[in-house]
């Protein structure tokens, strides 16, 4: 199944189709397919993205930070690069959508609170990253999470293929099935301390093959099953 929300004369309106009729979405203004009340997102869940960094380990536990609502925006909508910007990355990532409130999910029952899937791009200000030794101001500049084009269940969430897209030139190729943590360990793991409520998005980290973006980029986030969300880069 699909769900999606679409611009009809102003008015944001819910849609959902079949799998099969995903092309009827094609003259359809799309908006972000879901408006959350927290991103939890996960850091360093792909090796590769471990060791683009340096030789570190791998963590003991997913590591955690957040994103907040104002952050998001949807398919077609531009990234603002902030005043004062040095570098300005992708991270192309696959995005879990929670479909009920839940607490405390055992691994077993993981894929009864899961939506679907979408397109997430954790844009990050890099300097400020690495200068603040945290992630949570480098990463929620509004703009910085686009999430679409739509919401796809009845799909392998642990086995696609992803990749990130900058002016047509391949920049992160992966598969899901390169996580360290799967999307249900993710979630029963972060439910144990953070209640999840309808809407909640868990995004899943980033492979190797970051690199910034600039003034008139376009990025292409592309997942398997799910498609492209497509945002312009303006200052």
């Amino acid at each position: 199944m699909i769900y999606y929300k679409y611009r009809d004369n102003n008015e944001i309106k819910d849609g959902k189709i079949s799998n099969e009729q995903v092309s009827q979405l094609a003259d359809i203004e799309l908006v972000s397919p879901v408006n959350p009340g927290k991103i939890i997102a996960v850091g360093l869940n792909y090796l590769d993205h471990i060791k683009e960094f340096g030789d570190r380990p791998i963590p003991e536990n997913p590591t955690l930070f957040i994103k907040f609502p104002h952050t998001v925006i949807g398919p077609g909508e531009s990234i603002i690069l902030p005043k004062g910007y040095e570098r300005v990355d992708y991270e192309a990532e696959l995005a879990i959508v929670i479909s009920r409130d839940c607490y405390q999910v055992s691994l077993d029952e993981a894929s009864d609170v899961i939506l679907g899937a979408t397109c997430l791009n954790d844009v990050t200000e890099r300097i400020i990253q690495k200068k603040d030794g945290q992630w949570t101001r480098g990463k929620n500049f509004p703009t910085f999470c686009p999430i679409g084009p739509y919401i796809v269940s009845d799909i392998d969430y642990n086995n696609l293929e992803i990749k990130s897209i900058l002016n047509g030139n391949v920049k992160q190729h992966s598969n899901t099935n390169q996580f360290i943590w799967n999307v249900y360990e993710l979630i029963s793991f972060i439910t144990q301390s953070i209640p999840l409520s309808k809407g909640d998005v868990i995004t899943t980290g980033t492979p190797s093959g970051i690199s910034p973006m600039n003034n008139g980029d376009t990025i292409v986030i592309e997942i398997e099953g799910i498609g492209q969300l497509i945002n312009h880069v303006k200052e």
